[in-house]
């Protein structure tokens, strides 16, 4: 099984559980995604990552997990949402550098949390009421360019595979 891991997980702290997605629903299969979870004392998780690859879920949201310590079913939502976007492999080192510099820039200036998985690929958590407006912006050049793509995490709702 190939398994999709945070290095940085935005919600990292000494107390973090980590379980799974199983990323088989979302046409994935033989994948699965680590995920960062805080223990909330009702035998819920709370989720501390911004996820890669996973539909349906987004940080701050509340999930169950299953006796395999995959991820279940989703009990309560954050109303964040994520966007993710990635670089396509042919675009050159140099115009990558530039692109990513731009992006991660528009993240700082509108005060979001991001988390990348390589130099490529890059999952943004953007709550409820932000307006982040310049970061859609170079965003879409880049895409429209035909050097990346972009999707929102909620594109499909979470599916569990058990």
């Amino acid at each position: 099984m190939q398994l999709i891991v945070h290095e940085h997980p935005v919600g990292r702290a000494a107390t973090n559980y980590i379980a799974r997605a199983d990323l088989a629903p979302f046409g994935l299969d033989g994948q699965a995604e680590q995920l960062w979870l805080k223990a909330v004392n009702d035998g819920s998780y709370e989720v501390a990552c911004i996820p890669f690859s996973t539909y349906g879920i987004a940080l701050g949201d509340t999930v169950l997990l299953n006796d395999d310590d995959y991820v279940s079913e989703v009990v309560g939502t954050s109303q964040h949402r994520t966007l993710r976007l990635l670089f396509t492999p042919d675009l050159p080192a140099s115009d990558l550098q530039l692109a990513a510099g731009r992006i991660k820039t528009e993240i700082t200036a509108a005060g979001l949390l991001s988390e990348w998985n390589g130099e490529r690929f890059v999952a943004v958590d953007v709550p409820p009421n932000a307006e982040p407006s310049e970061l859609f912006a170079v965003m879409e050049a880049a895409v429209n360019a035909g050097h990346a793509f972009w999707e929102w995490a909620n594109a499909m709702p979470f599916a569990s595979s058990s």
